[in-house]
């Protein structure tokens, strides 16, 4: 009985779950704050030979801890900015490591390839700091623009109360 009760119970949370963790794309499971590229293609290599019951499942995936898993159980997702700086992140990785797989397999001495590695990491860790600064100066701006409309209605409101004063 309580077999039957606990998979009820199981099957109904996993109905009303934000995403399908057993289908969900890589781009979806990055919208879960606390998961990037490389846990979302943990996620997936694990679903392949594991069926995910539910989000207490991939505690068994290192890096996996309670605060990540209550994201998912809570549908906690990320801003849209964030998701496209985590979109473009993964690019940059994707292309990083088919330069470094590039690099390996041209034959050259292991000094020439640690060298190489090296540039193309330094590159791509250069480009993630260009667009970790550029969504920083556009939430910004995003900020005070907020600002500029609150003192703005603040502005009115006193005017419109010095008018009936007079």
């Amino acid at each position: 009985m309580k077999r039957i009760l606990g998979m009820l119970l199981l099957s109904v949370s996993f109905m009303f779950a934000a995403m399908n963790l057993n289908t969900a794309s890589k781009e979806e499971l990055m919208s879960i704050k606390g998961i990037g590229p490389v846990k979302a293609d943990q996620i997936i290599k694990y679903r392949k030979s594991n069926k995910i019951k539910s989000a207490d499942d991939l505690q068994s995936i290192k890096g996996f801890g309670p605060g990540v898993i209550s994201n998912i159980k809570g549908g906690k997702t990320v801003s849209k900015a964030k998701l496209n700086q985590k979109k473009k992140n993964s690019k940059i990785d994707d292309k990083r490591k088919e330069k470094i797989k590039k690099v390996k397999e041209s034959g050259k001495s292991k000094k020439e390839i640690k060298s190489k590695k090296k540039k193309i990491n330094d590159e791509a860790k250069a480009k993630k700091k260009k667009i970790a600064e550029k969504a920083k100066v556009k939430k910004e701006k995003k900020k005070t623009k907020k600002q500029n409309k609150k003192e703005k209605k603040k502005t009115k409101k006193s005017s419109k109360k010095e008018e009936k004063n007079k």
